[in-house]
Formats: structure tokens, C-alpha cells, sequence
């Protein structure tokens, strides 16, 4: 019996799709899905497909810094 590896969790923050709403009761949104959630956006992903964020994309650093 094959053991399946253990998935790499995706952390939506890292990702250019996500962001923060103001609604308090869904605090987490994904612009790539166009949802709002109460957790994370890419544990809903998971929980209603059982797949892997598909849309995930590591943002751009940003070369510029404020300096105080």
C-alpha cells in the first residue's frame, strides 16, 4: 500500500489574487474566483473541488520602499 505524500498547503497570501475585505463576517476574498470567505480562500478550494488552488500566482515584490 503506497503512502500518498502530504500536500504543500498554499498560503493565499503569497498569491496576487488575494486580499482583505471589509466585510467582517468574510474577511478573506480571492478576485481570481471572485468569493469572499470566512478562512482561508484556498482551503475553500480544496474543501468544495479536493484539488489545489489552480489560479494560485506568487505576487510581484514590489522594488520599491518607503524608508522612514
Amino acid at each position: 500500500m503506497l503512502k500518498e505524500a502530504p500536500r504543500q498547503r498554499i498560503l493565499c497570501r503569497h498569491c496576487q489574487f488575494y486580499y482583505i475585505t471589509w466585510d467582517a463576517r468574510f474577511p478573506y476574498g480571492c478576485k481570481a474566483f471572485d468569493f469572499k470567505s470566512k478562512q482561508m480562500p484556498s482551503t475553500d478550494v480544496f474543501q468544495s473541488s479536493g484539488e489545489d488552488c489552480m489560479k494560485f500566482t506568487l505576487k510581484k515584490e514590489s522594488k520599491t520602499r518607503i524608508s522612514t
